[in-house]
């Protein structure tokens, strides 16, 4: 009796200090749960952006590919106004050229007539001018009538006439008396274009111009409006506009024209947005991203876009009321503009969040 009583005790012993054990490692467990909350460090809190969460208009923006074109406006093709053959030519596409600058030289049969002509036109003038004074000192003697005068004074005007004509026409045409048309620079800019060689022989009725000159001050940028989006741009509207050569620049402009007609192939409407250029950055051809802001009359919450945190398919924000008073917090995203996000569920107005270091604490949170 005595062994069977002293063997039940071991027995309860045993149990007793197994849960003694058991209780300790839950107590421990509990313990190590039970972590300090997270406290910003004061260097790091001195540095932190922080946004007001508030209640604005819902801007979205409106993105359309465009490309950089010429100002037409400020383009000129020099075409050749006579027949001949071309020399001397020494631009280059991309050449800065000043108003009057030589571009060539046509050597032409067309000119040398000009000059000829010009030549027989001043002799005629000399002749008239000397028969009309003999009619004249004729009549004086009686030798001549008032006829023969009138007929002399007619076939010189006549001669005066033929001289000046000649004289215009040689001016339009370079008015160069070595039988040489000069093509010269209309205006100052860029030659964009070149559609001529050294040797070749050109005619006045070729319709392809020689030279085409822009100054590039301005340039067009020419953007594609889908149909749906036709109601939401609207003439005057500011746009942004980006490159691909200039990722981090951001060239301001407004819409300066809506072509009211869509393309029957592509189905877009074309608008137009002109830019200075300054440093001649944007060039003809040059991809762009044309940005335009659309107020859709609808509030929602707003906060600063860098608050934003994106992790394993949700957005997350850092709400922040004190120094060791810090939170994630998950929110649904409308949309975001530039700077702005449009927050549909998960904020309240009023409350604070952080813009700066925002992955930094939100790291620092979730370890």
């Amino acid at each position: 009796m005595k062994k069977s009583t002293l063997k039940n005790s071991i027995h309860t012993a045993a149990i007793c200090f197994v849960l003694l054990n058991l209780f300790s490692c839950k107590s421990n467990d509990t313990a190590s749960d039970a972590r300090a909350p997270y406290v910003i460090p004061d260097s790091l809190l001195r540095t932190l952006a922080i946004d007001t969460v508030k209640t604005s208009n819902i801007v979205d923006v409106l993105k359309f590919n465009g490309i950089v074109d010429f100002n037409t406006n400020n383009v000129v093709n020099v075409f050749p106004l006579v027949s001949g053959n071309v020399q001397n030519v020494n631009v280059m596409p991309g050449d800065y050229v000043h108003a009057g600058q030589t571009l060539g030289i046509i050597k032409s049969a067309e000119v040398a007539n000009y000059n000829s002509a010009l030549v027989d036109a001043q002799a005629s003038v000399r002749l008239t001018a000397r028969q009309l004074s003999q009619q004249k000192d004729l009549y004086n003697s009686g030798l001549a009538s008032q006829v023969d005068i009138t007929n002399a004074e007619s076939a010189y005007q006549q001669a005066v006439a033929a001289r000046t004509a000649a004289q215009k026409i040689l001016s339009i045409n370079g008015n160069n008396p070595n039988g040489e048309y000069v093509i010269k620079a209309p205006i100052e800019g860029f030659i964009v274009q070149k559609n001529v060689t050294n040797g070749m022989a050109i005619r006045t009725d070729n319709g392809t111009g020689l030279f085409t000159i822009s100054d590039l001050k301005n340039v067009w940028v020419q953007a594609n409006v889908y149909e749906e989006n036709i109601g939401k741009v609207h003439q005057g509207d500011p746009v942004d506009v980006t490159t691909i050569s200039y990722p981090d620049k951001v060239f301001k402009g407004r819409i300066n024209e809506i072509m009211n007609v869509i393309d029957p192939t592509t189905k877009v409407m074309k608008m137009r947005v002109v830019l200075n250029n300054p440093g001649y950055l944007l060039k003809p051809q040059m991809f762009t991203t044309v940005s335009v802001n659309n107020n859709e009359n609808k509030q929602s919450i707003s906060v600063s876009s860098h608050a934003l945190v994106f992790d394993h398919s949700q957005y997350y924000v850092i709400v922040i009321k004190g120094e060791k008073d810090v939170q994630i917090r998950p929110v649904d995203l409308i949309s975001t503009n530039g700077n702005t996000a449009y927050i549909k569920s998960g904020l309240a107005p009023g409350e604070r969040v952080i813009t700066s270091n925002a992955i930094l604490i939100y790291g620092s949170l979730n370890s």
